[in-house]
């Protein structure tokens, strides 16, 4: 008996085309091999080009185009805590709208109540989030981020700051821009002084 040398052996989709297979038309059928490795791959590629982009500890300061940040020179990192943004038409508290910059330059005193009442609403959410996890660690220290146009009245950036310390944020700090130095600008922030 002759040794035979077997033919290509070609994949189950090209079996039954004209130019690869046996040389027949093949019949349209309606189930279609799903090919799991390459789409296995594709998702694994999404999902590392996801975390390479987005940080774990996420944004500090949500940048804005209504606000634009002073510079300083003396200045430290930026750390996650509360932030309280004063653009030239409104108050807000990480994310939340609390008032029209206008309406409190008419009142005339100091404090701004739903400033305030939202100020403790985090507080009261902080520790009771923390005494649930009988986590004696991270107490409550008071930290807030004030991220105000440069071009705000200092009665409204007083007033936020008398609120703030109200409601038992006592170290405030400003975010700031760098100045000078460096080509690209970075954001910090300057530790308010009482």
């Amino acid at each position: 008996m002759a040794i035979q040398v077997p033919g290509k052996r070609y994949g189950k989709r090209l079996q039954h085309s004209k130019v690869f297979g046996h040389g027949v038309a093949a019949k349209k059928s309606g189930y279609s091999d799903l090919l799991i490795t390459p789409l296995v791959d594709m998702f694994i590629i999404i999902v590392l080009f996801l975390i390479a982009n987005f940080s774990a500890t996420g944004e500090v300061l949500m940048m804005t185009k209504d606000i634009e940040l002073p510079e300083a020179v003396n200045v430290q990192e930026v750390e996650m805590h509360p932030v309280v943004m004063v653009s030239g038409d409104q108050i807000s508290v990480s994310g939340t709208i609390i008032g029209r910059v206008e309406d409190f330059t008419k009142d005339e005193y100091l404090n701004i109540p739903s400033l305030e009442e939202k100020l403790r609403d985090m507080k009261k959410q902080y520790e009771d989030l923390h005494s649930m996890a009988q986590d004696t660690a991270n107490t409550f220290k008071g930290d807030i981020n004030i991220q105000a146009h440069k071009d705000v009245e200092y009665a409204i950036i007083k007033r936020v700051m008398f609120s703030c310390a109200t409601a038992g944020y006592n170290n405030i700090n400003f975010a700031v821009i760098t100045a000078g130095g460096g080509d690209a600008e970075k954001e910090a922030s300057a530790k308010a002084t009482p």
